[in-house]
């Protein structure tokens, strides 16, 4: 084979690859040459050695170039009855492997041969490229951009509300774009107003909104992130308390639930205080003070706040906006706060519950082991502080509950409570049952129930991830510190546990803050009739409500 046949031979090899129907041996199942690619390209070789072959590509070659008719399928059938007695068998004489019978025509590679697409015949089959499939673009930096029919809506609604002689809206008109163009809740449009309204103009005009809302691709924006973009400081990536702090402000002055509070400033702003640290204590699961967008999305939040718009009565609105919630968590912190400077130190705070606490567990809660105080003021806990704790204590069977009596158990913040670590807290709970005469239980069998409540991994240790695998593990941490509690979970009242059932939706804290709110109501109406009056009161002395 001259050297110039050889090397345009190779050019196609690197272009094809072998199609083992192509190759028309009776005495080799295809399946073996499928499966067998160095078989192939042994019998490939064996025929390119052959004295005809040479011939064949080079005649087919030339007659290519000149653009000759190409008559392959004669030249390669001759060549092939030529070259099938000379082409050297795999198998010895008369030891081939039978094929299955099948006719000719029902045949799979007579089938496939009749409509090969190989133009010349030849046992070479051209690879045919892949289609390229076109992904679309799924991120979009600035928002994707809103089709056609919604933007048309859109701005029919715009130019309906904002057609009046100013060309623009005031902030006290802007609740209806709000509502209605960008389905928020209403007591939002102040932020809104003021994020568009950066000049404090003190009116929104219809190009200014149009560019920040449709222009600004904030319609495709899911109501979450809607809400952040609104909220948030320019240049920031995240909420603090202080973004709240407007939100709020109109929902107290709008809200008909809250509109009692209006002629009372000092506890607005308590309740409104209060509101954002229960956001916080159950969204911003990292604990900085900064909420992320991934934590606004993952919370309830946002459901909250349309629940709140929707309802007139927000003691119906039992996440977050809850008066009740708010009268129970501030009334609390009143009667602990004797010296009323609005701080609480460890002698305050022993007195929680009817004196429920020990005293380990409180010194591990003014270490400020579970959260550092943002009192500032050694020795004491603030507000703030006070209503992570009374979050915690209330419902511990809440994810934030969990971490914040984890990292108190927790002596040496391994991550994992030991034996000895529980022993430690349960040594006072044994002594305060024996100095009150009640039947005192041993820190072994207490070991035993707990390890049988929660069913940890290793039984050694508990990690927190045991504990958020079980119901039940709020009661852990009652047996070790909260004697009050360790004694009703003792008792069970049948008539808790049948309410509990009936209404699942409700949690540990919501049972606790309506049952609170029912015996401050009425406590404070005995006091009222023991003083002969329901209106007066001194704020000096008495209780805030």
């Amino acid at each position: 084979m001259s050297l110039s046949i050889k090397m345009e031979i190779d050019t196609v090899e690197d272009v094809t690859c072998l199609d083992p129907e192509l190759l028309q041996l009776p005495e080799v199942s295809p399946f073996a040459l499928k499966t067998s690619p160095q078989l192939v390209e042994d019998l490939f070789s064996q025929w390119l050695s052959l004295p005809g072959t040479g011939h064949l590509v080079k005649s087919l070659i030339d007659d290519a170039k000149v653009g000759a008719t190409v008559n392959a399928s004669a030249k390669f059938s001759n060549v092939n009855a030529v070259g099938s007695n000379s082409l050297p068998s795999m198998f010895p004489s008369g030891n081939a492997p039978p094929l299955s019978p099948r006719s000719s025509s029902g045949s799979p590679r007579m089938s496939k041969q009749k409509s090969s697409p190989s133009a010349l015949g030849s046992p070479l089959k051209l690879v045919s490229e892949p289609m390229q499939e076109v992904i679309p673009q799924f991120y979009f930096q600035n928002g994707r951009p809103s089709t056609k029919e919604l933007k048309e809506q859109c701005l029919s609604k715009i130019n309906h509300l904002f057609n009046n002689p100013l060309n623009g809206l005031q902030i006290d008109e802007f609740k209806t774009v709000t509502k209605e163009v960008c389905k928020l809740p209403s007591f939002l449009s102040s932020a809104l107003f003021r994020k568009i309204d950066v000049d404090c103009t003190g009116i929104v005009t219809r190009d200014a909104f149009i560019k920040y809302w449709v222009d600004g691709n904030k319609m495709t924006m899911d109501i979450a992130t809607q809400i952040f973009e609104i909220l948030k400081r320019p240049d920031c990536k995240h909420l603090t308390q202080v973004d709240f702090k407007l939100v709020l402000r109109e929902l107290l002055a709008t809200h008909p639930g809250l509109e009692f509070l209006r002629s009372t400033p000092e506890f607005q702003d308590r309740y409104a205080e209060t509101v954002i640290y229960r956001i916080f204590y159950h969204i911003n699961r990292s604990g900085n003070g900064r909420l992320t967008l991934r934590e606004l999305k993952r919370g309830n939040l946002i459901a909250a706040m349309q629940h709140a718009d929707e309802e007139e009565d927000i003691n119906k609105v039992l996440r977050y906006f809850s008066y009740e919630h708010f009268y129970v968590i501030y009334c609390k912190f009143w009667e602990l706060d004797a010296d009323r400077d609005f701080f609480i130190d460890r002698e305050n705070l022993i007195r929680y519950g009817n004196h429920a606490l020990t005293y380990r567990i409180v010194d591990r809660i003014f270490s400020q082991a579970p959260r550092k105080f943002t009192s500032e003021v050694e020795g004491k806990m603030g507000y703030e502080d006070f209503v992570y704790f009374m979050l915690s204590e209330e419902d511990k069977s809440s994810e934030p509950s969990l971490e914040y009596w984890f990292k108190c158990i927790d002596l040496d913040g391994n991550g994992v409570l030991t034996p000895n670590e529980m022993q430690f807290f349960y040594e006072e709970q044994l002594h305060r049952m024996e100095c009150m005469a009640q039947e005192s239980v041993l820190f072994e069998d207490i070991l035993c129930q707990i390890i049988d409540m929660i069913a940890p991994q290793r039984e050694d240790c508990i990690t927190l991830r045991d504990l958020r695998e079980c119901k039940l593990s709020g009661n852990v941490f009652n047996i070790l510190f909260n004697l009050n509690k360790f004694m009703a979970f003792e008792t069970r009242d049948p008539f808790l546990i049948r309410q509990e059932r009936e209404d699942p939706t409700l949690t540990e804290w919501d049972r606790f803050a309506h049952r609170e709110y029912v015996r401050l109501s009425m406590e404070d109406d005995v006091e009222d009739a023991s003083n002969g009056s329901a209106e007066v009161w001194d704020e000096s002395i008495e209780a805030p409500f």
